[in-house]
């Protein structure tokens, strides 16, 4: 059986019979097939991130740009992750764009799910956590965040889910990895990790129709104090926030619990980013904003399906990003951690699909 092949295009990814392709990668040994020229044009800004340079084990392609903090990303890129024939998957697969998504974006109602619906949900979030915690246990020193990303694409699949973020609006990876200053959408790469890290790893799975979302931050080595306060305060933050919901609860009261612990350990709470609903759409209403005093609408009913996942920093709220338009970084330079859970609301109080295990990696230290 002559296999599928893909357009090699981060922007494209249909299927063709064209048999164009990339002469860098072909000096490299690297397999990449192009619709025509054109397609190949549009994709190379992109696509160029995936080619070595002589002698070089990894470079920064951003060299001027000023960067809050220190850490960097670490090029090449590997190339795009494959998805097995008999794997579902989502509608922006190919093209990158989630039309289903867009299309109920514009209704802004909130899903409520039966019974039949949450059963998927719930098996979704199942595979959601066995293939964090299998991510989780991986993340040691040495360990490059590229190295995860394989195993979360490879771990997903055997069981039978797609990997959300994989080319999701043309997210290069099938995990999001989140490392010191990086408060969200860190893209797995060359990097190893190094004693003292932070790591946050944010899984999203895609099975039989529905959307599981979840992520940790973990402590790589011997953390410091300050990493010990901005990773607990985070993980307080979240588990204070969930402790309030019940149907009733309005989701803006969510950041007025969080804001008002994160003060009170002396950190900060993003306001670029919120949590949101999710189950038959990666991303859906409601949006759940972290910090007090918001806008965010609606109120909990049961059957509600959505995630709550501060952010919370070591110096200022106020963001970056990098040239890559997804890696967004502290303004300042500093930490960030975040966790979040998937949540559904029932008829007394809230279940939390995506609950730790308990041999879970990871878990709490106590701020000395």
């Amino acid at each position: 059986m002559t296999a599928t092949i893909h357009c090699s295009s981060p922007n494209c990814g249909k299927v063709t019979t064209s048999t164009l392709k990339c002469p860098m990668c072909l000096k490299q040994g690297i397999t990449s097939v192009f619709c025509d020229q054109a397609c190949f044009k549009k994709a190379w800004p992109i696509h160029k991130a995936i080619h070595t340079k002589p002698g070089v084990e990894s470079y920064d392609p951003f060299p001027q740009f000023p960067y809050a903090g220190p850490l960097r990303p670490a090029y090449p890129l590997s190339p795009r992750r494959t998805i097995p024939d008999n794997v579902p998957t989502t509608d922006y697969h190919e093209d990158g764009a989630p039309t289903s998504e867009i299309l109920n974006d514009r209704t802004s109602k909130i899903p409520i799910y039966n019974e039949e619906e949450l059963k998927m949900i719930r098996k979704a979030a199942d595979i959601g956590r066995e293939v964090l915690d299998i991510a989780a246990a991986a993340a040691k020193v040495g360990v490059t965040t590229d190295a995860i990303d394989e195993i979360v694409h490879r771990e997903t699949i055997a069981r039978g889910g797609y990997p959300s973020p994989l080319n999701y609006y043309n997210f290069p990876k099938s995990v999001c990895t989140s490392v010191n200053e990086v408060i969200c959408h860190g893209i797995p790469d060359k990097r190893p990790l190094k004693d003292g890290d932070i790591l946050n790893i944010d899984i999203s799975v895609y099975y039989q129709g529905y959307h599981a979302d979840l992520n940790e931050t973990y402590y790589i080595g011997t953390p410091s104090k300050e990493a010990i306060n901005v990773v607990e305060t985070a993980r307080e933050c979240l588990d204070l926030a969930i402790a309030t919901c019940k149907p009733g609860v309005t989701f803006r009261s969510l950041g007025d619990v969080i804001e008002k612990h994160a003060k009170a350990n002396g950190c900060s709470v993003v306001r670029s980013f919120c949590g949101h609903g999710t189950g038959k759409y990666f991303h859906c209403a409601p949006s759940v904003a972290h910090y007090a005093r918001n806008k965010s609408p609606g109120i909990m009913k049961p059957g509600m399906v959505f995630t709550i996942e501060p952010m919370i920093n070591v110096g200022t709220y106020k963001d970056i990003c990098w040239p890559d338009d997804w890696t967004v970084t502290t303004s300042d330079g500093k930490l960030s951690a975040q966790f979040e859970h998937e949540l559904l609301v029932t008829e007394t109080g809230v279940e939390v699909l995506s609950a730790r295990k308990e041999n879970s990696p990871g878990g709490a230290l106590t701020r000395k």
